[in-house]
């Protein structure tokens, strides 16, 4: 769906083909790169972190987005529901936003996108020492869903960080 902003950039976010599989891949690593102070990860032999992308295309449960921002990749959300803590459905495993886009509502126009595009009962974490994503996430979730949300703060061997949980099957009325 293409959406421009007031400046005329224009944002286009789709589910990911397999042709998007080599720009989510190299945007990946610019992903972990700028976590790596917080994620715990070494470059393999190749120089790379590396991520199990392939299962984005092969199991129904795993969906991959890619962001387009004027036509040039801008960043990419991945959702499955390999960790959900609670009793929910939909996970936002991975999501990232290229430097040059950020602090453009890119992030936010983006999620609340993918978010329209899969209806169910969400959870969206962050890692303990990421404030900057614990602030963008919570603005982002409590705009999407007029205040219904709930957020804790765990800390055991499952997941250590925030986590929003909400539930947009019925959409609210905006």
């Amino acid at each position: 769906m293409d959406t421009p902003d007031p400046a005329g950039l224009v944002l286009d976010v789709r589910h990911a083909t397999l042709a998007d599989q080599l720009p989510i891949r190299r945007m990946l690593e610019l992903y972990q790169h700028d976590l790596s102070d917080i994620w715990d990860q070494d470059l393999d032999v190749h120089g790379e972190y590396g991520y199990a992308l392939e299962r984005y295309w092969h199991e129904p449960v795993h969906q991959a987005f890619v962001f387009r921002c004027n036509g040039h990749p801008a960043g990419f959300a991945l959702v499955d529901d390999d960790v959900c803590l609670r009793d929910n459905q939909l996970w936002m495993a991975q999501f990232f936003v290229l430097k040059k886009y950020r602090r453009r509502r890119v992030g936010q126009r983006a999620a609340m996108q993918v978010f329209d595009a899969i209806r169910g009962r969400w959870e969206v974490g962050q890692m303990a020492g990421n404030h900057r994503a614990h602030a963008f996430w919570r603005h982002v979730i409590d705009a999407y869903t007029q205040g219904r949300f709930t957020e804790q703060e765990l800390h055991d061997k499952r997941w250590d960080g925030w986590l929003q949980c909400f539930d947009n099957r019925l959409p609210p009325a905006r």
